[in-house]
């Protein structure tokens, strides 16, 4: 498989998960992956978009999706808040209600591939 085909195969299961995770929540938003690809959920225009610089920023905010860890990655600089930043505090905020089980987070990760797993941040390894 060509590296292009599996990062392409990568961002679509990662915007499989993204619908999985927060199709329930009720403001119109979008994500816009590593490579482009925009995953909008919600009815009507997005209030704002969610940039997610990178596959290993994923796999650590699928890991842990609590709002602290959406809130130091924007600090980091792992990813972006474009849009209305008021609308994306709501939707963080709502975060909060969200509580994934380990056996549900677990399948999560799984559905990203088995390496999705075994990455650490620092390891030093690319998506």
């Amino acid at each position: 498989m060509s590296p292009s085909l599996a990062a392409s195969d990568l961002s679509q299961r990662a915007a499989g998960v993204l619908r999985q995770v927060f199709s329930a929540m009720p403001a119109a938003f979008a994500f816009r992956l590593w490579d482009g690809t925009v995953v909008a959920l919600g009815a009507g225009a997005a209030a704002f978009t969610v940039v997610i610089h990178s596959a290993d920023a994923f796999l650590r905010l699928m890991r842990d999706p609590t709002p602290l860890a959406f809130g130091e990655a924007y600090i980091s600089g792992a990813i972006d808040i474009e849009g209305d930043l008021f609308a994306a505090m709501h939707v963080a905020n709502a975060l909060e209600e969200i509580h994934l089980p380990l056996a549900q987070r677990l399948r999560l990760l799984l559905a990203m591939g088995p390496a999705a797993l075994l990455r650490r941040e620092g390891a030093g390894r690319d998506a």
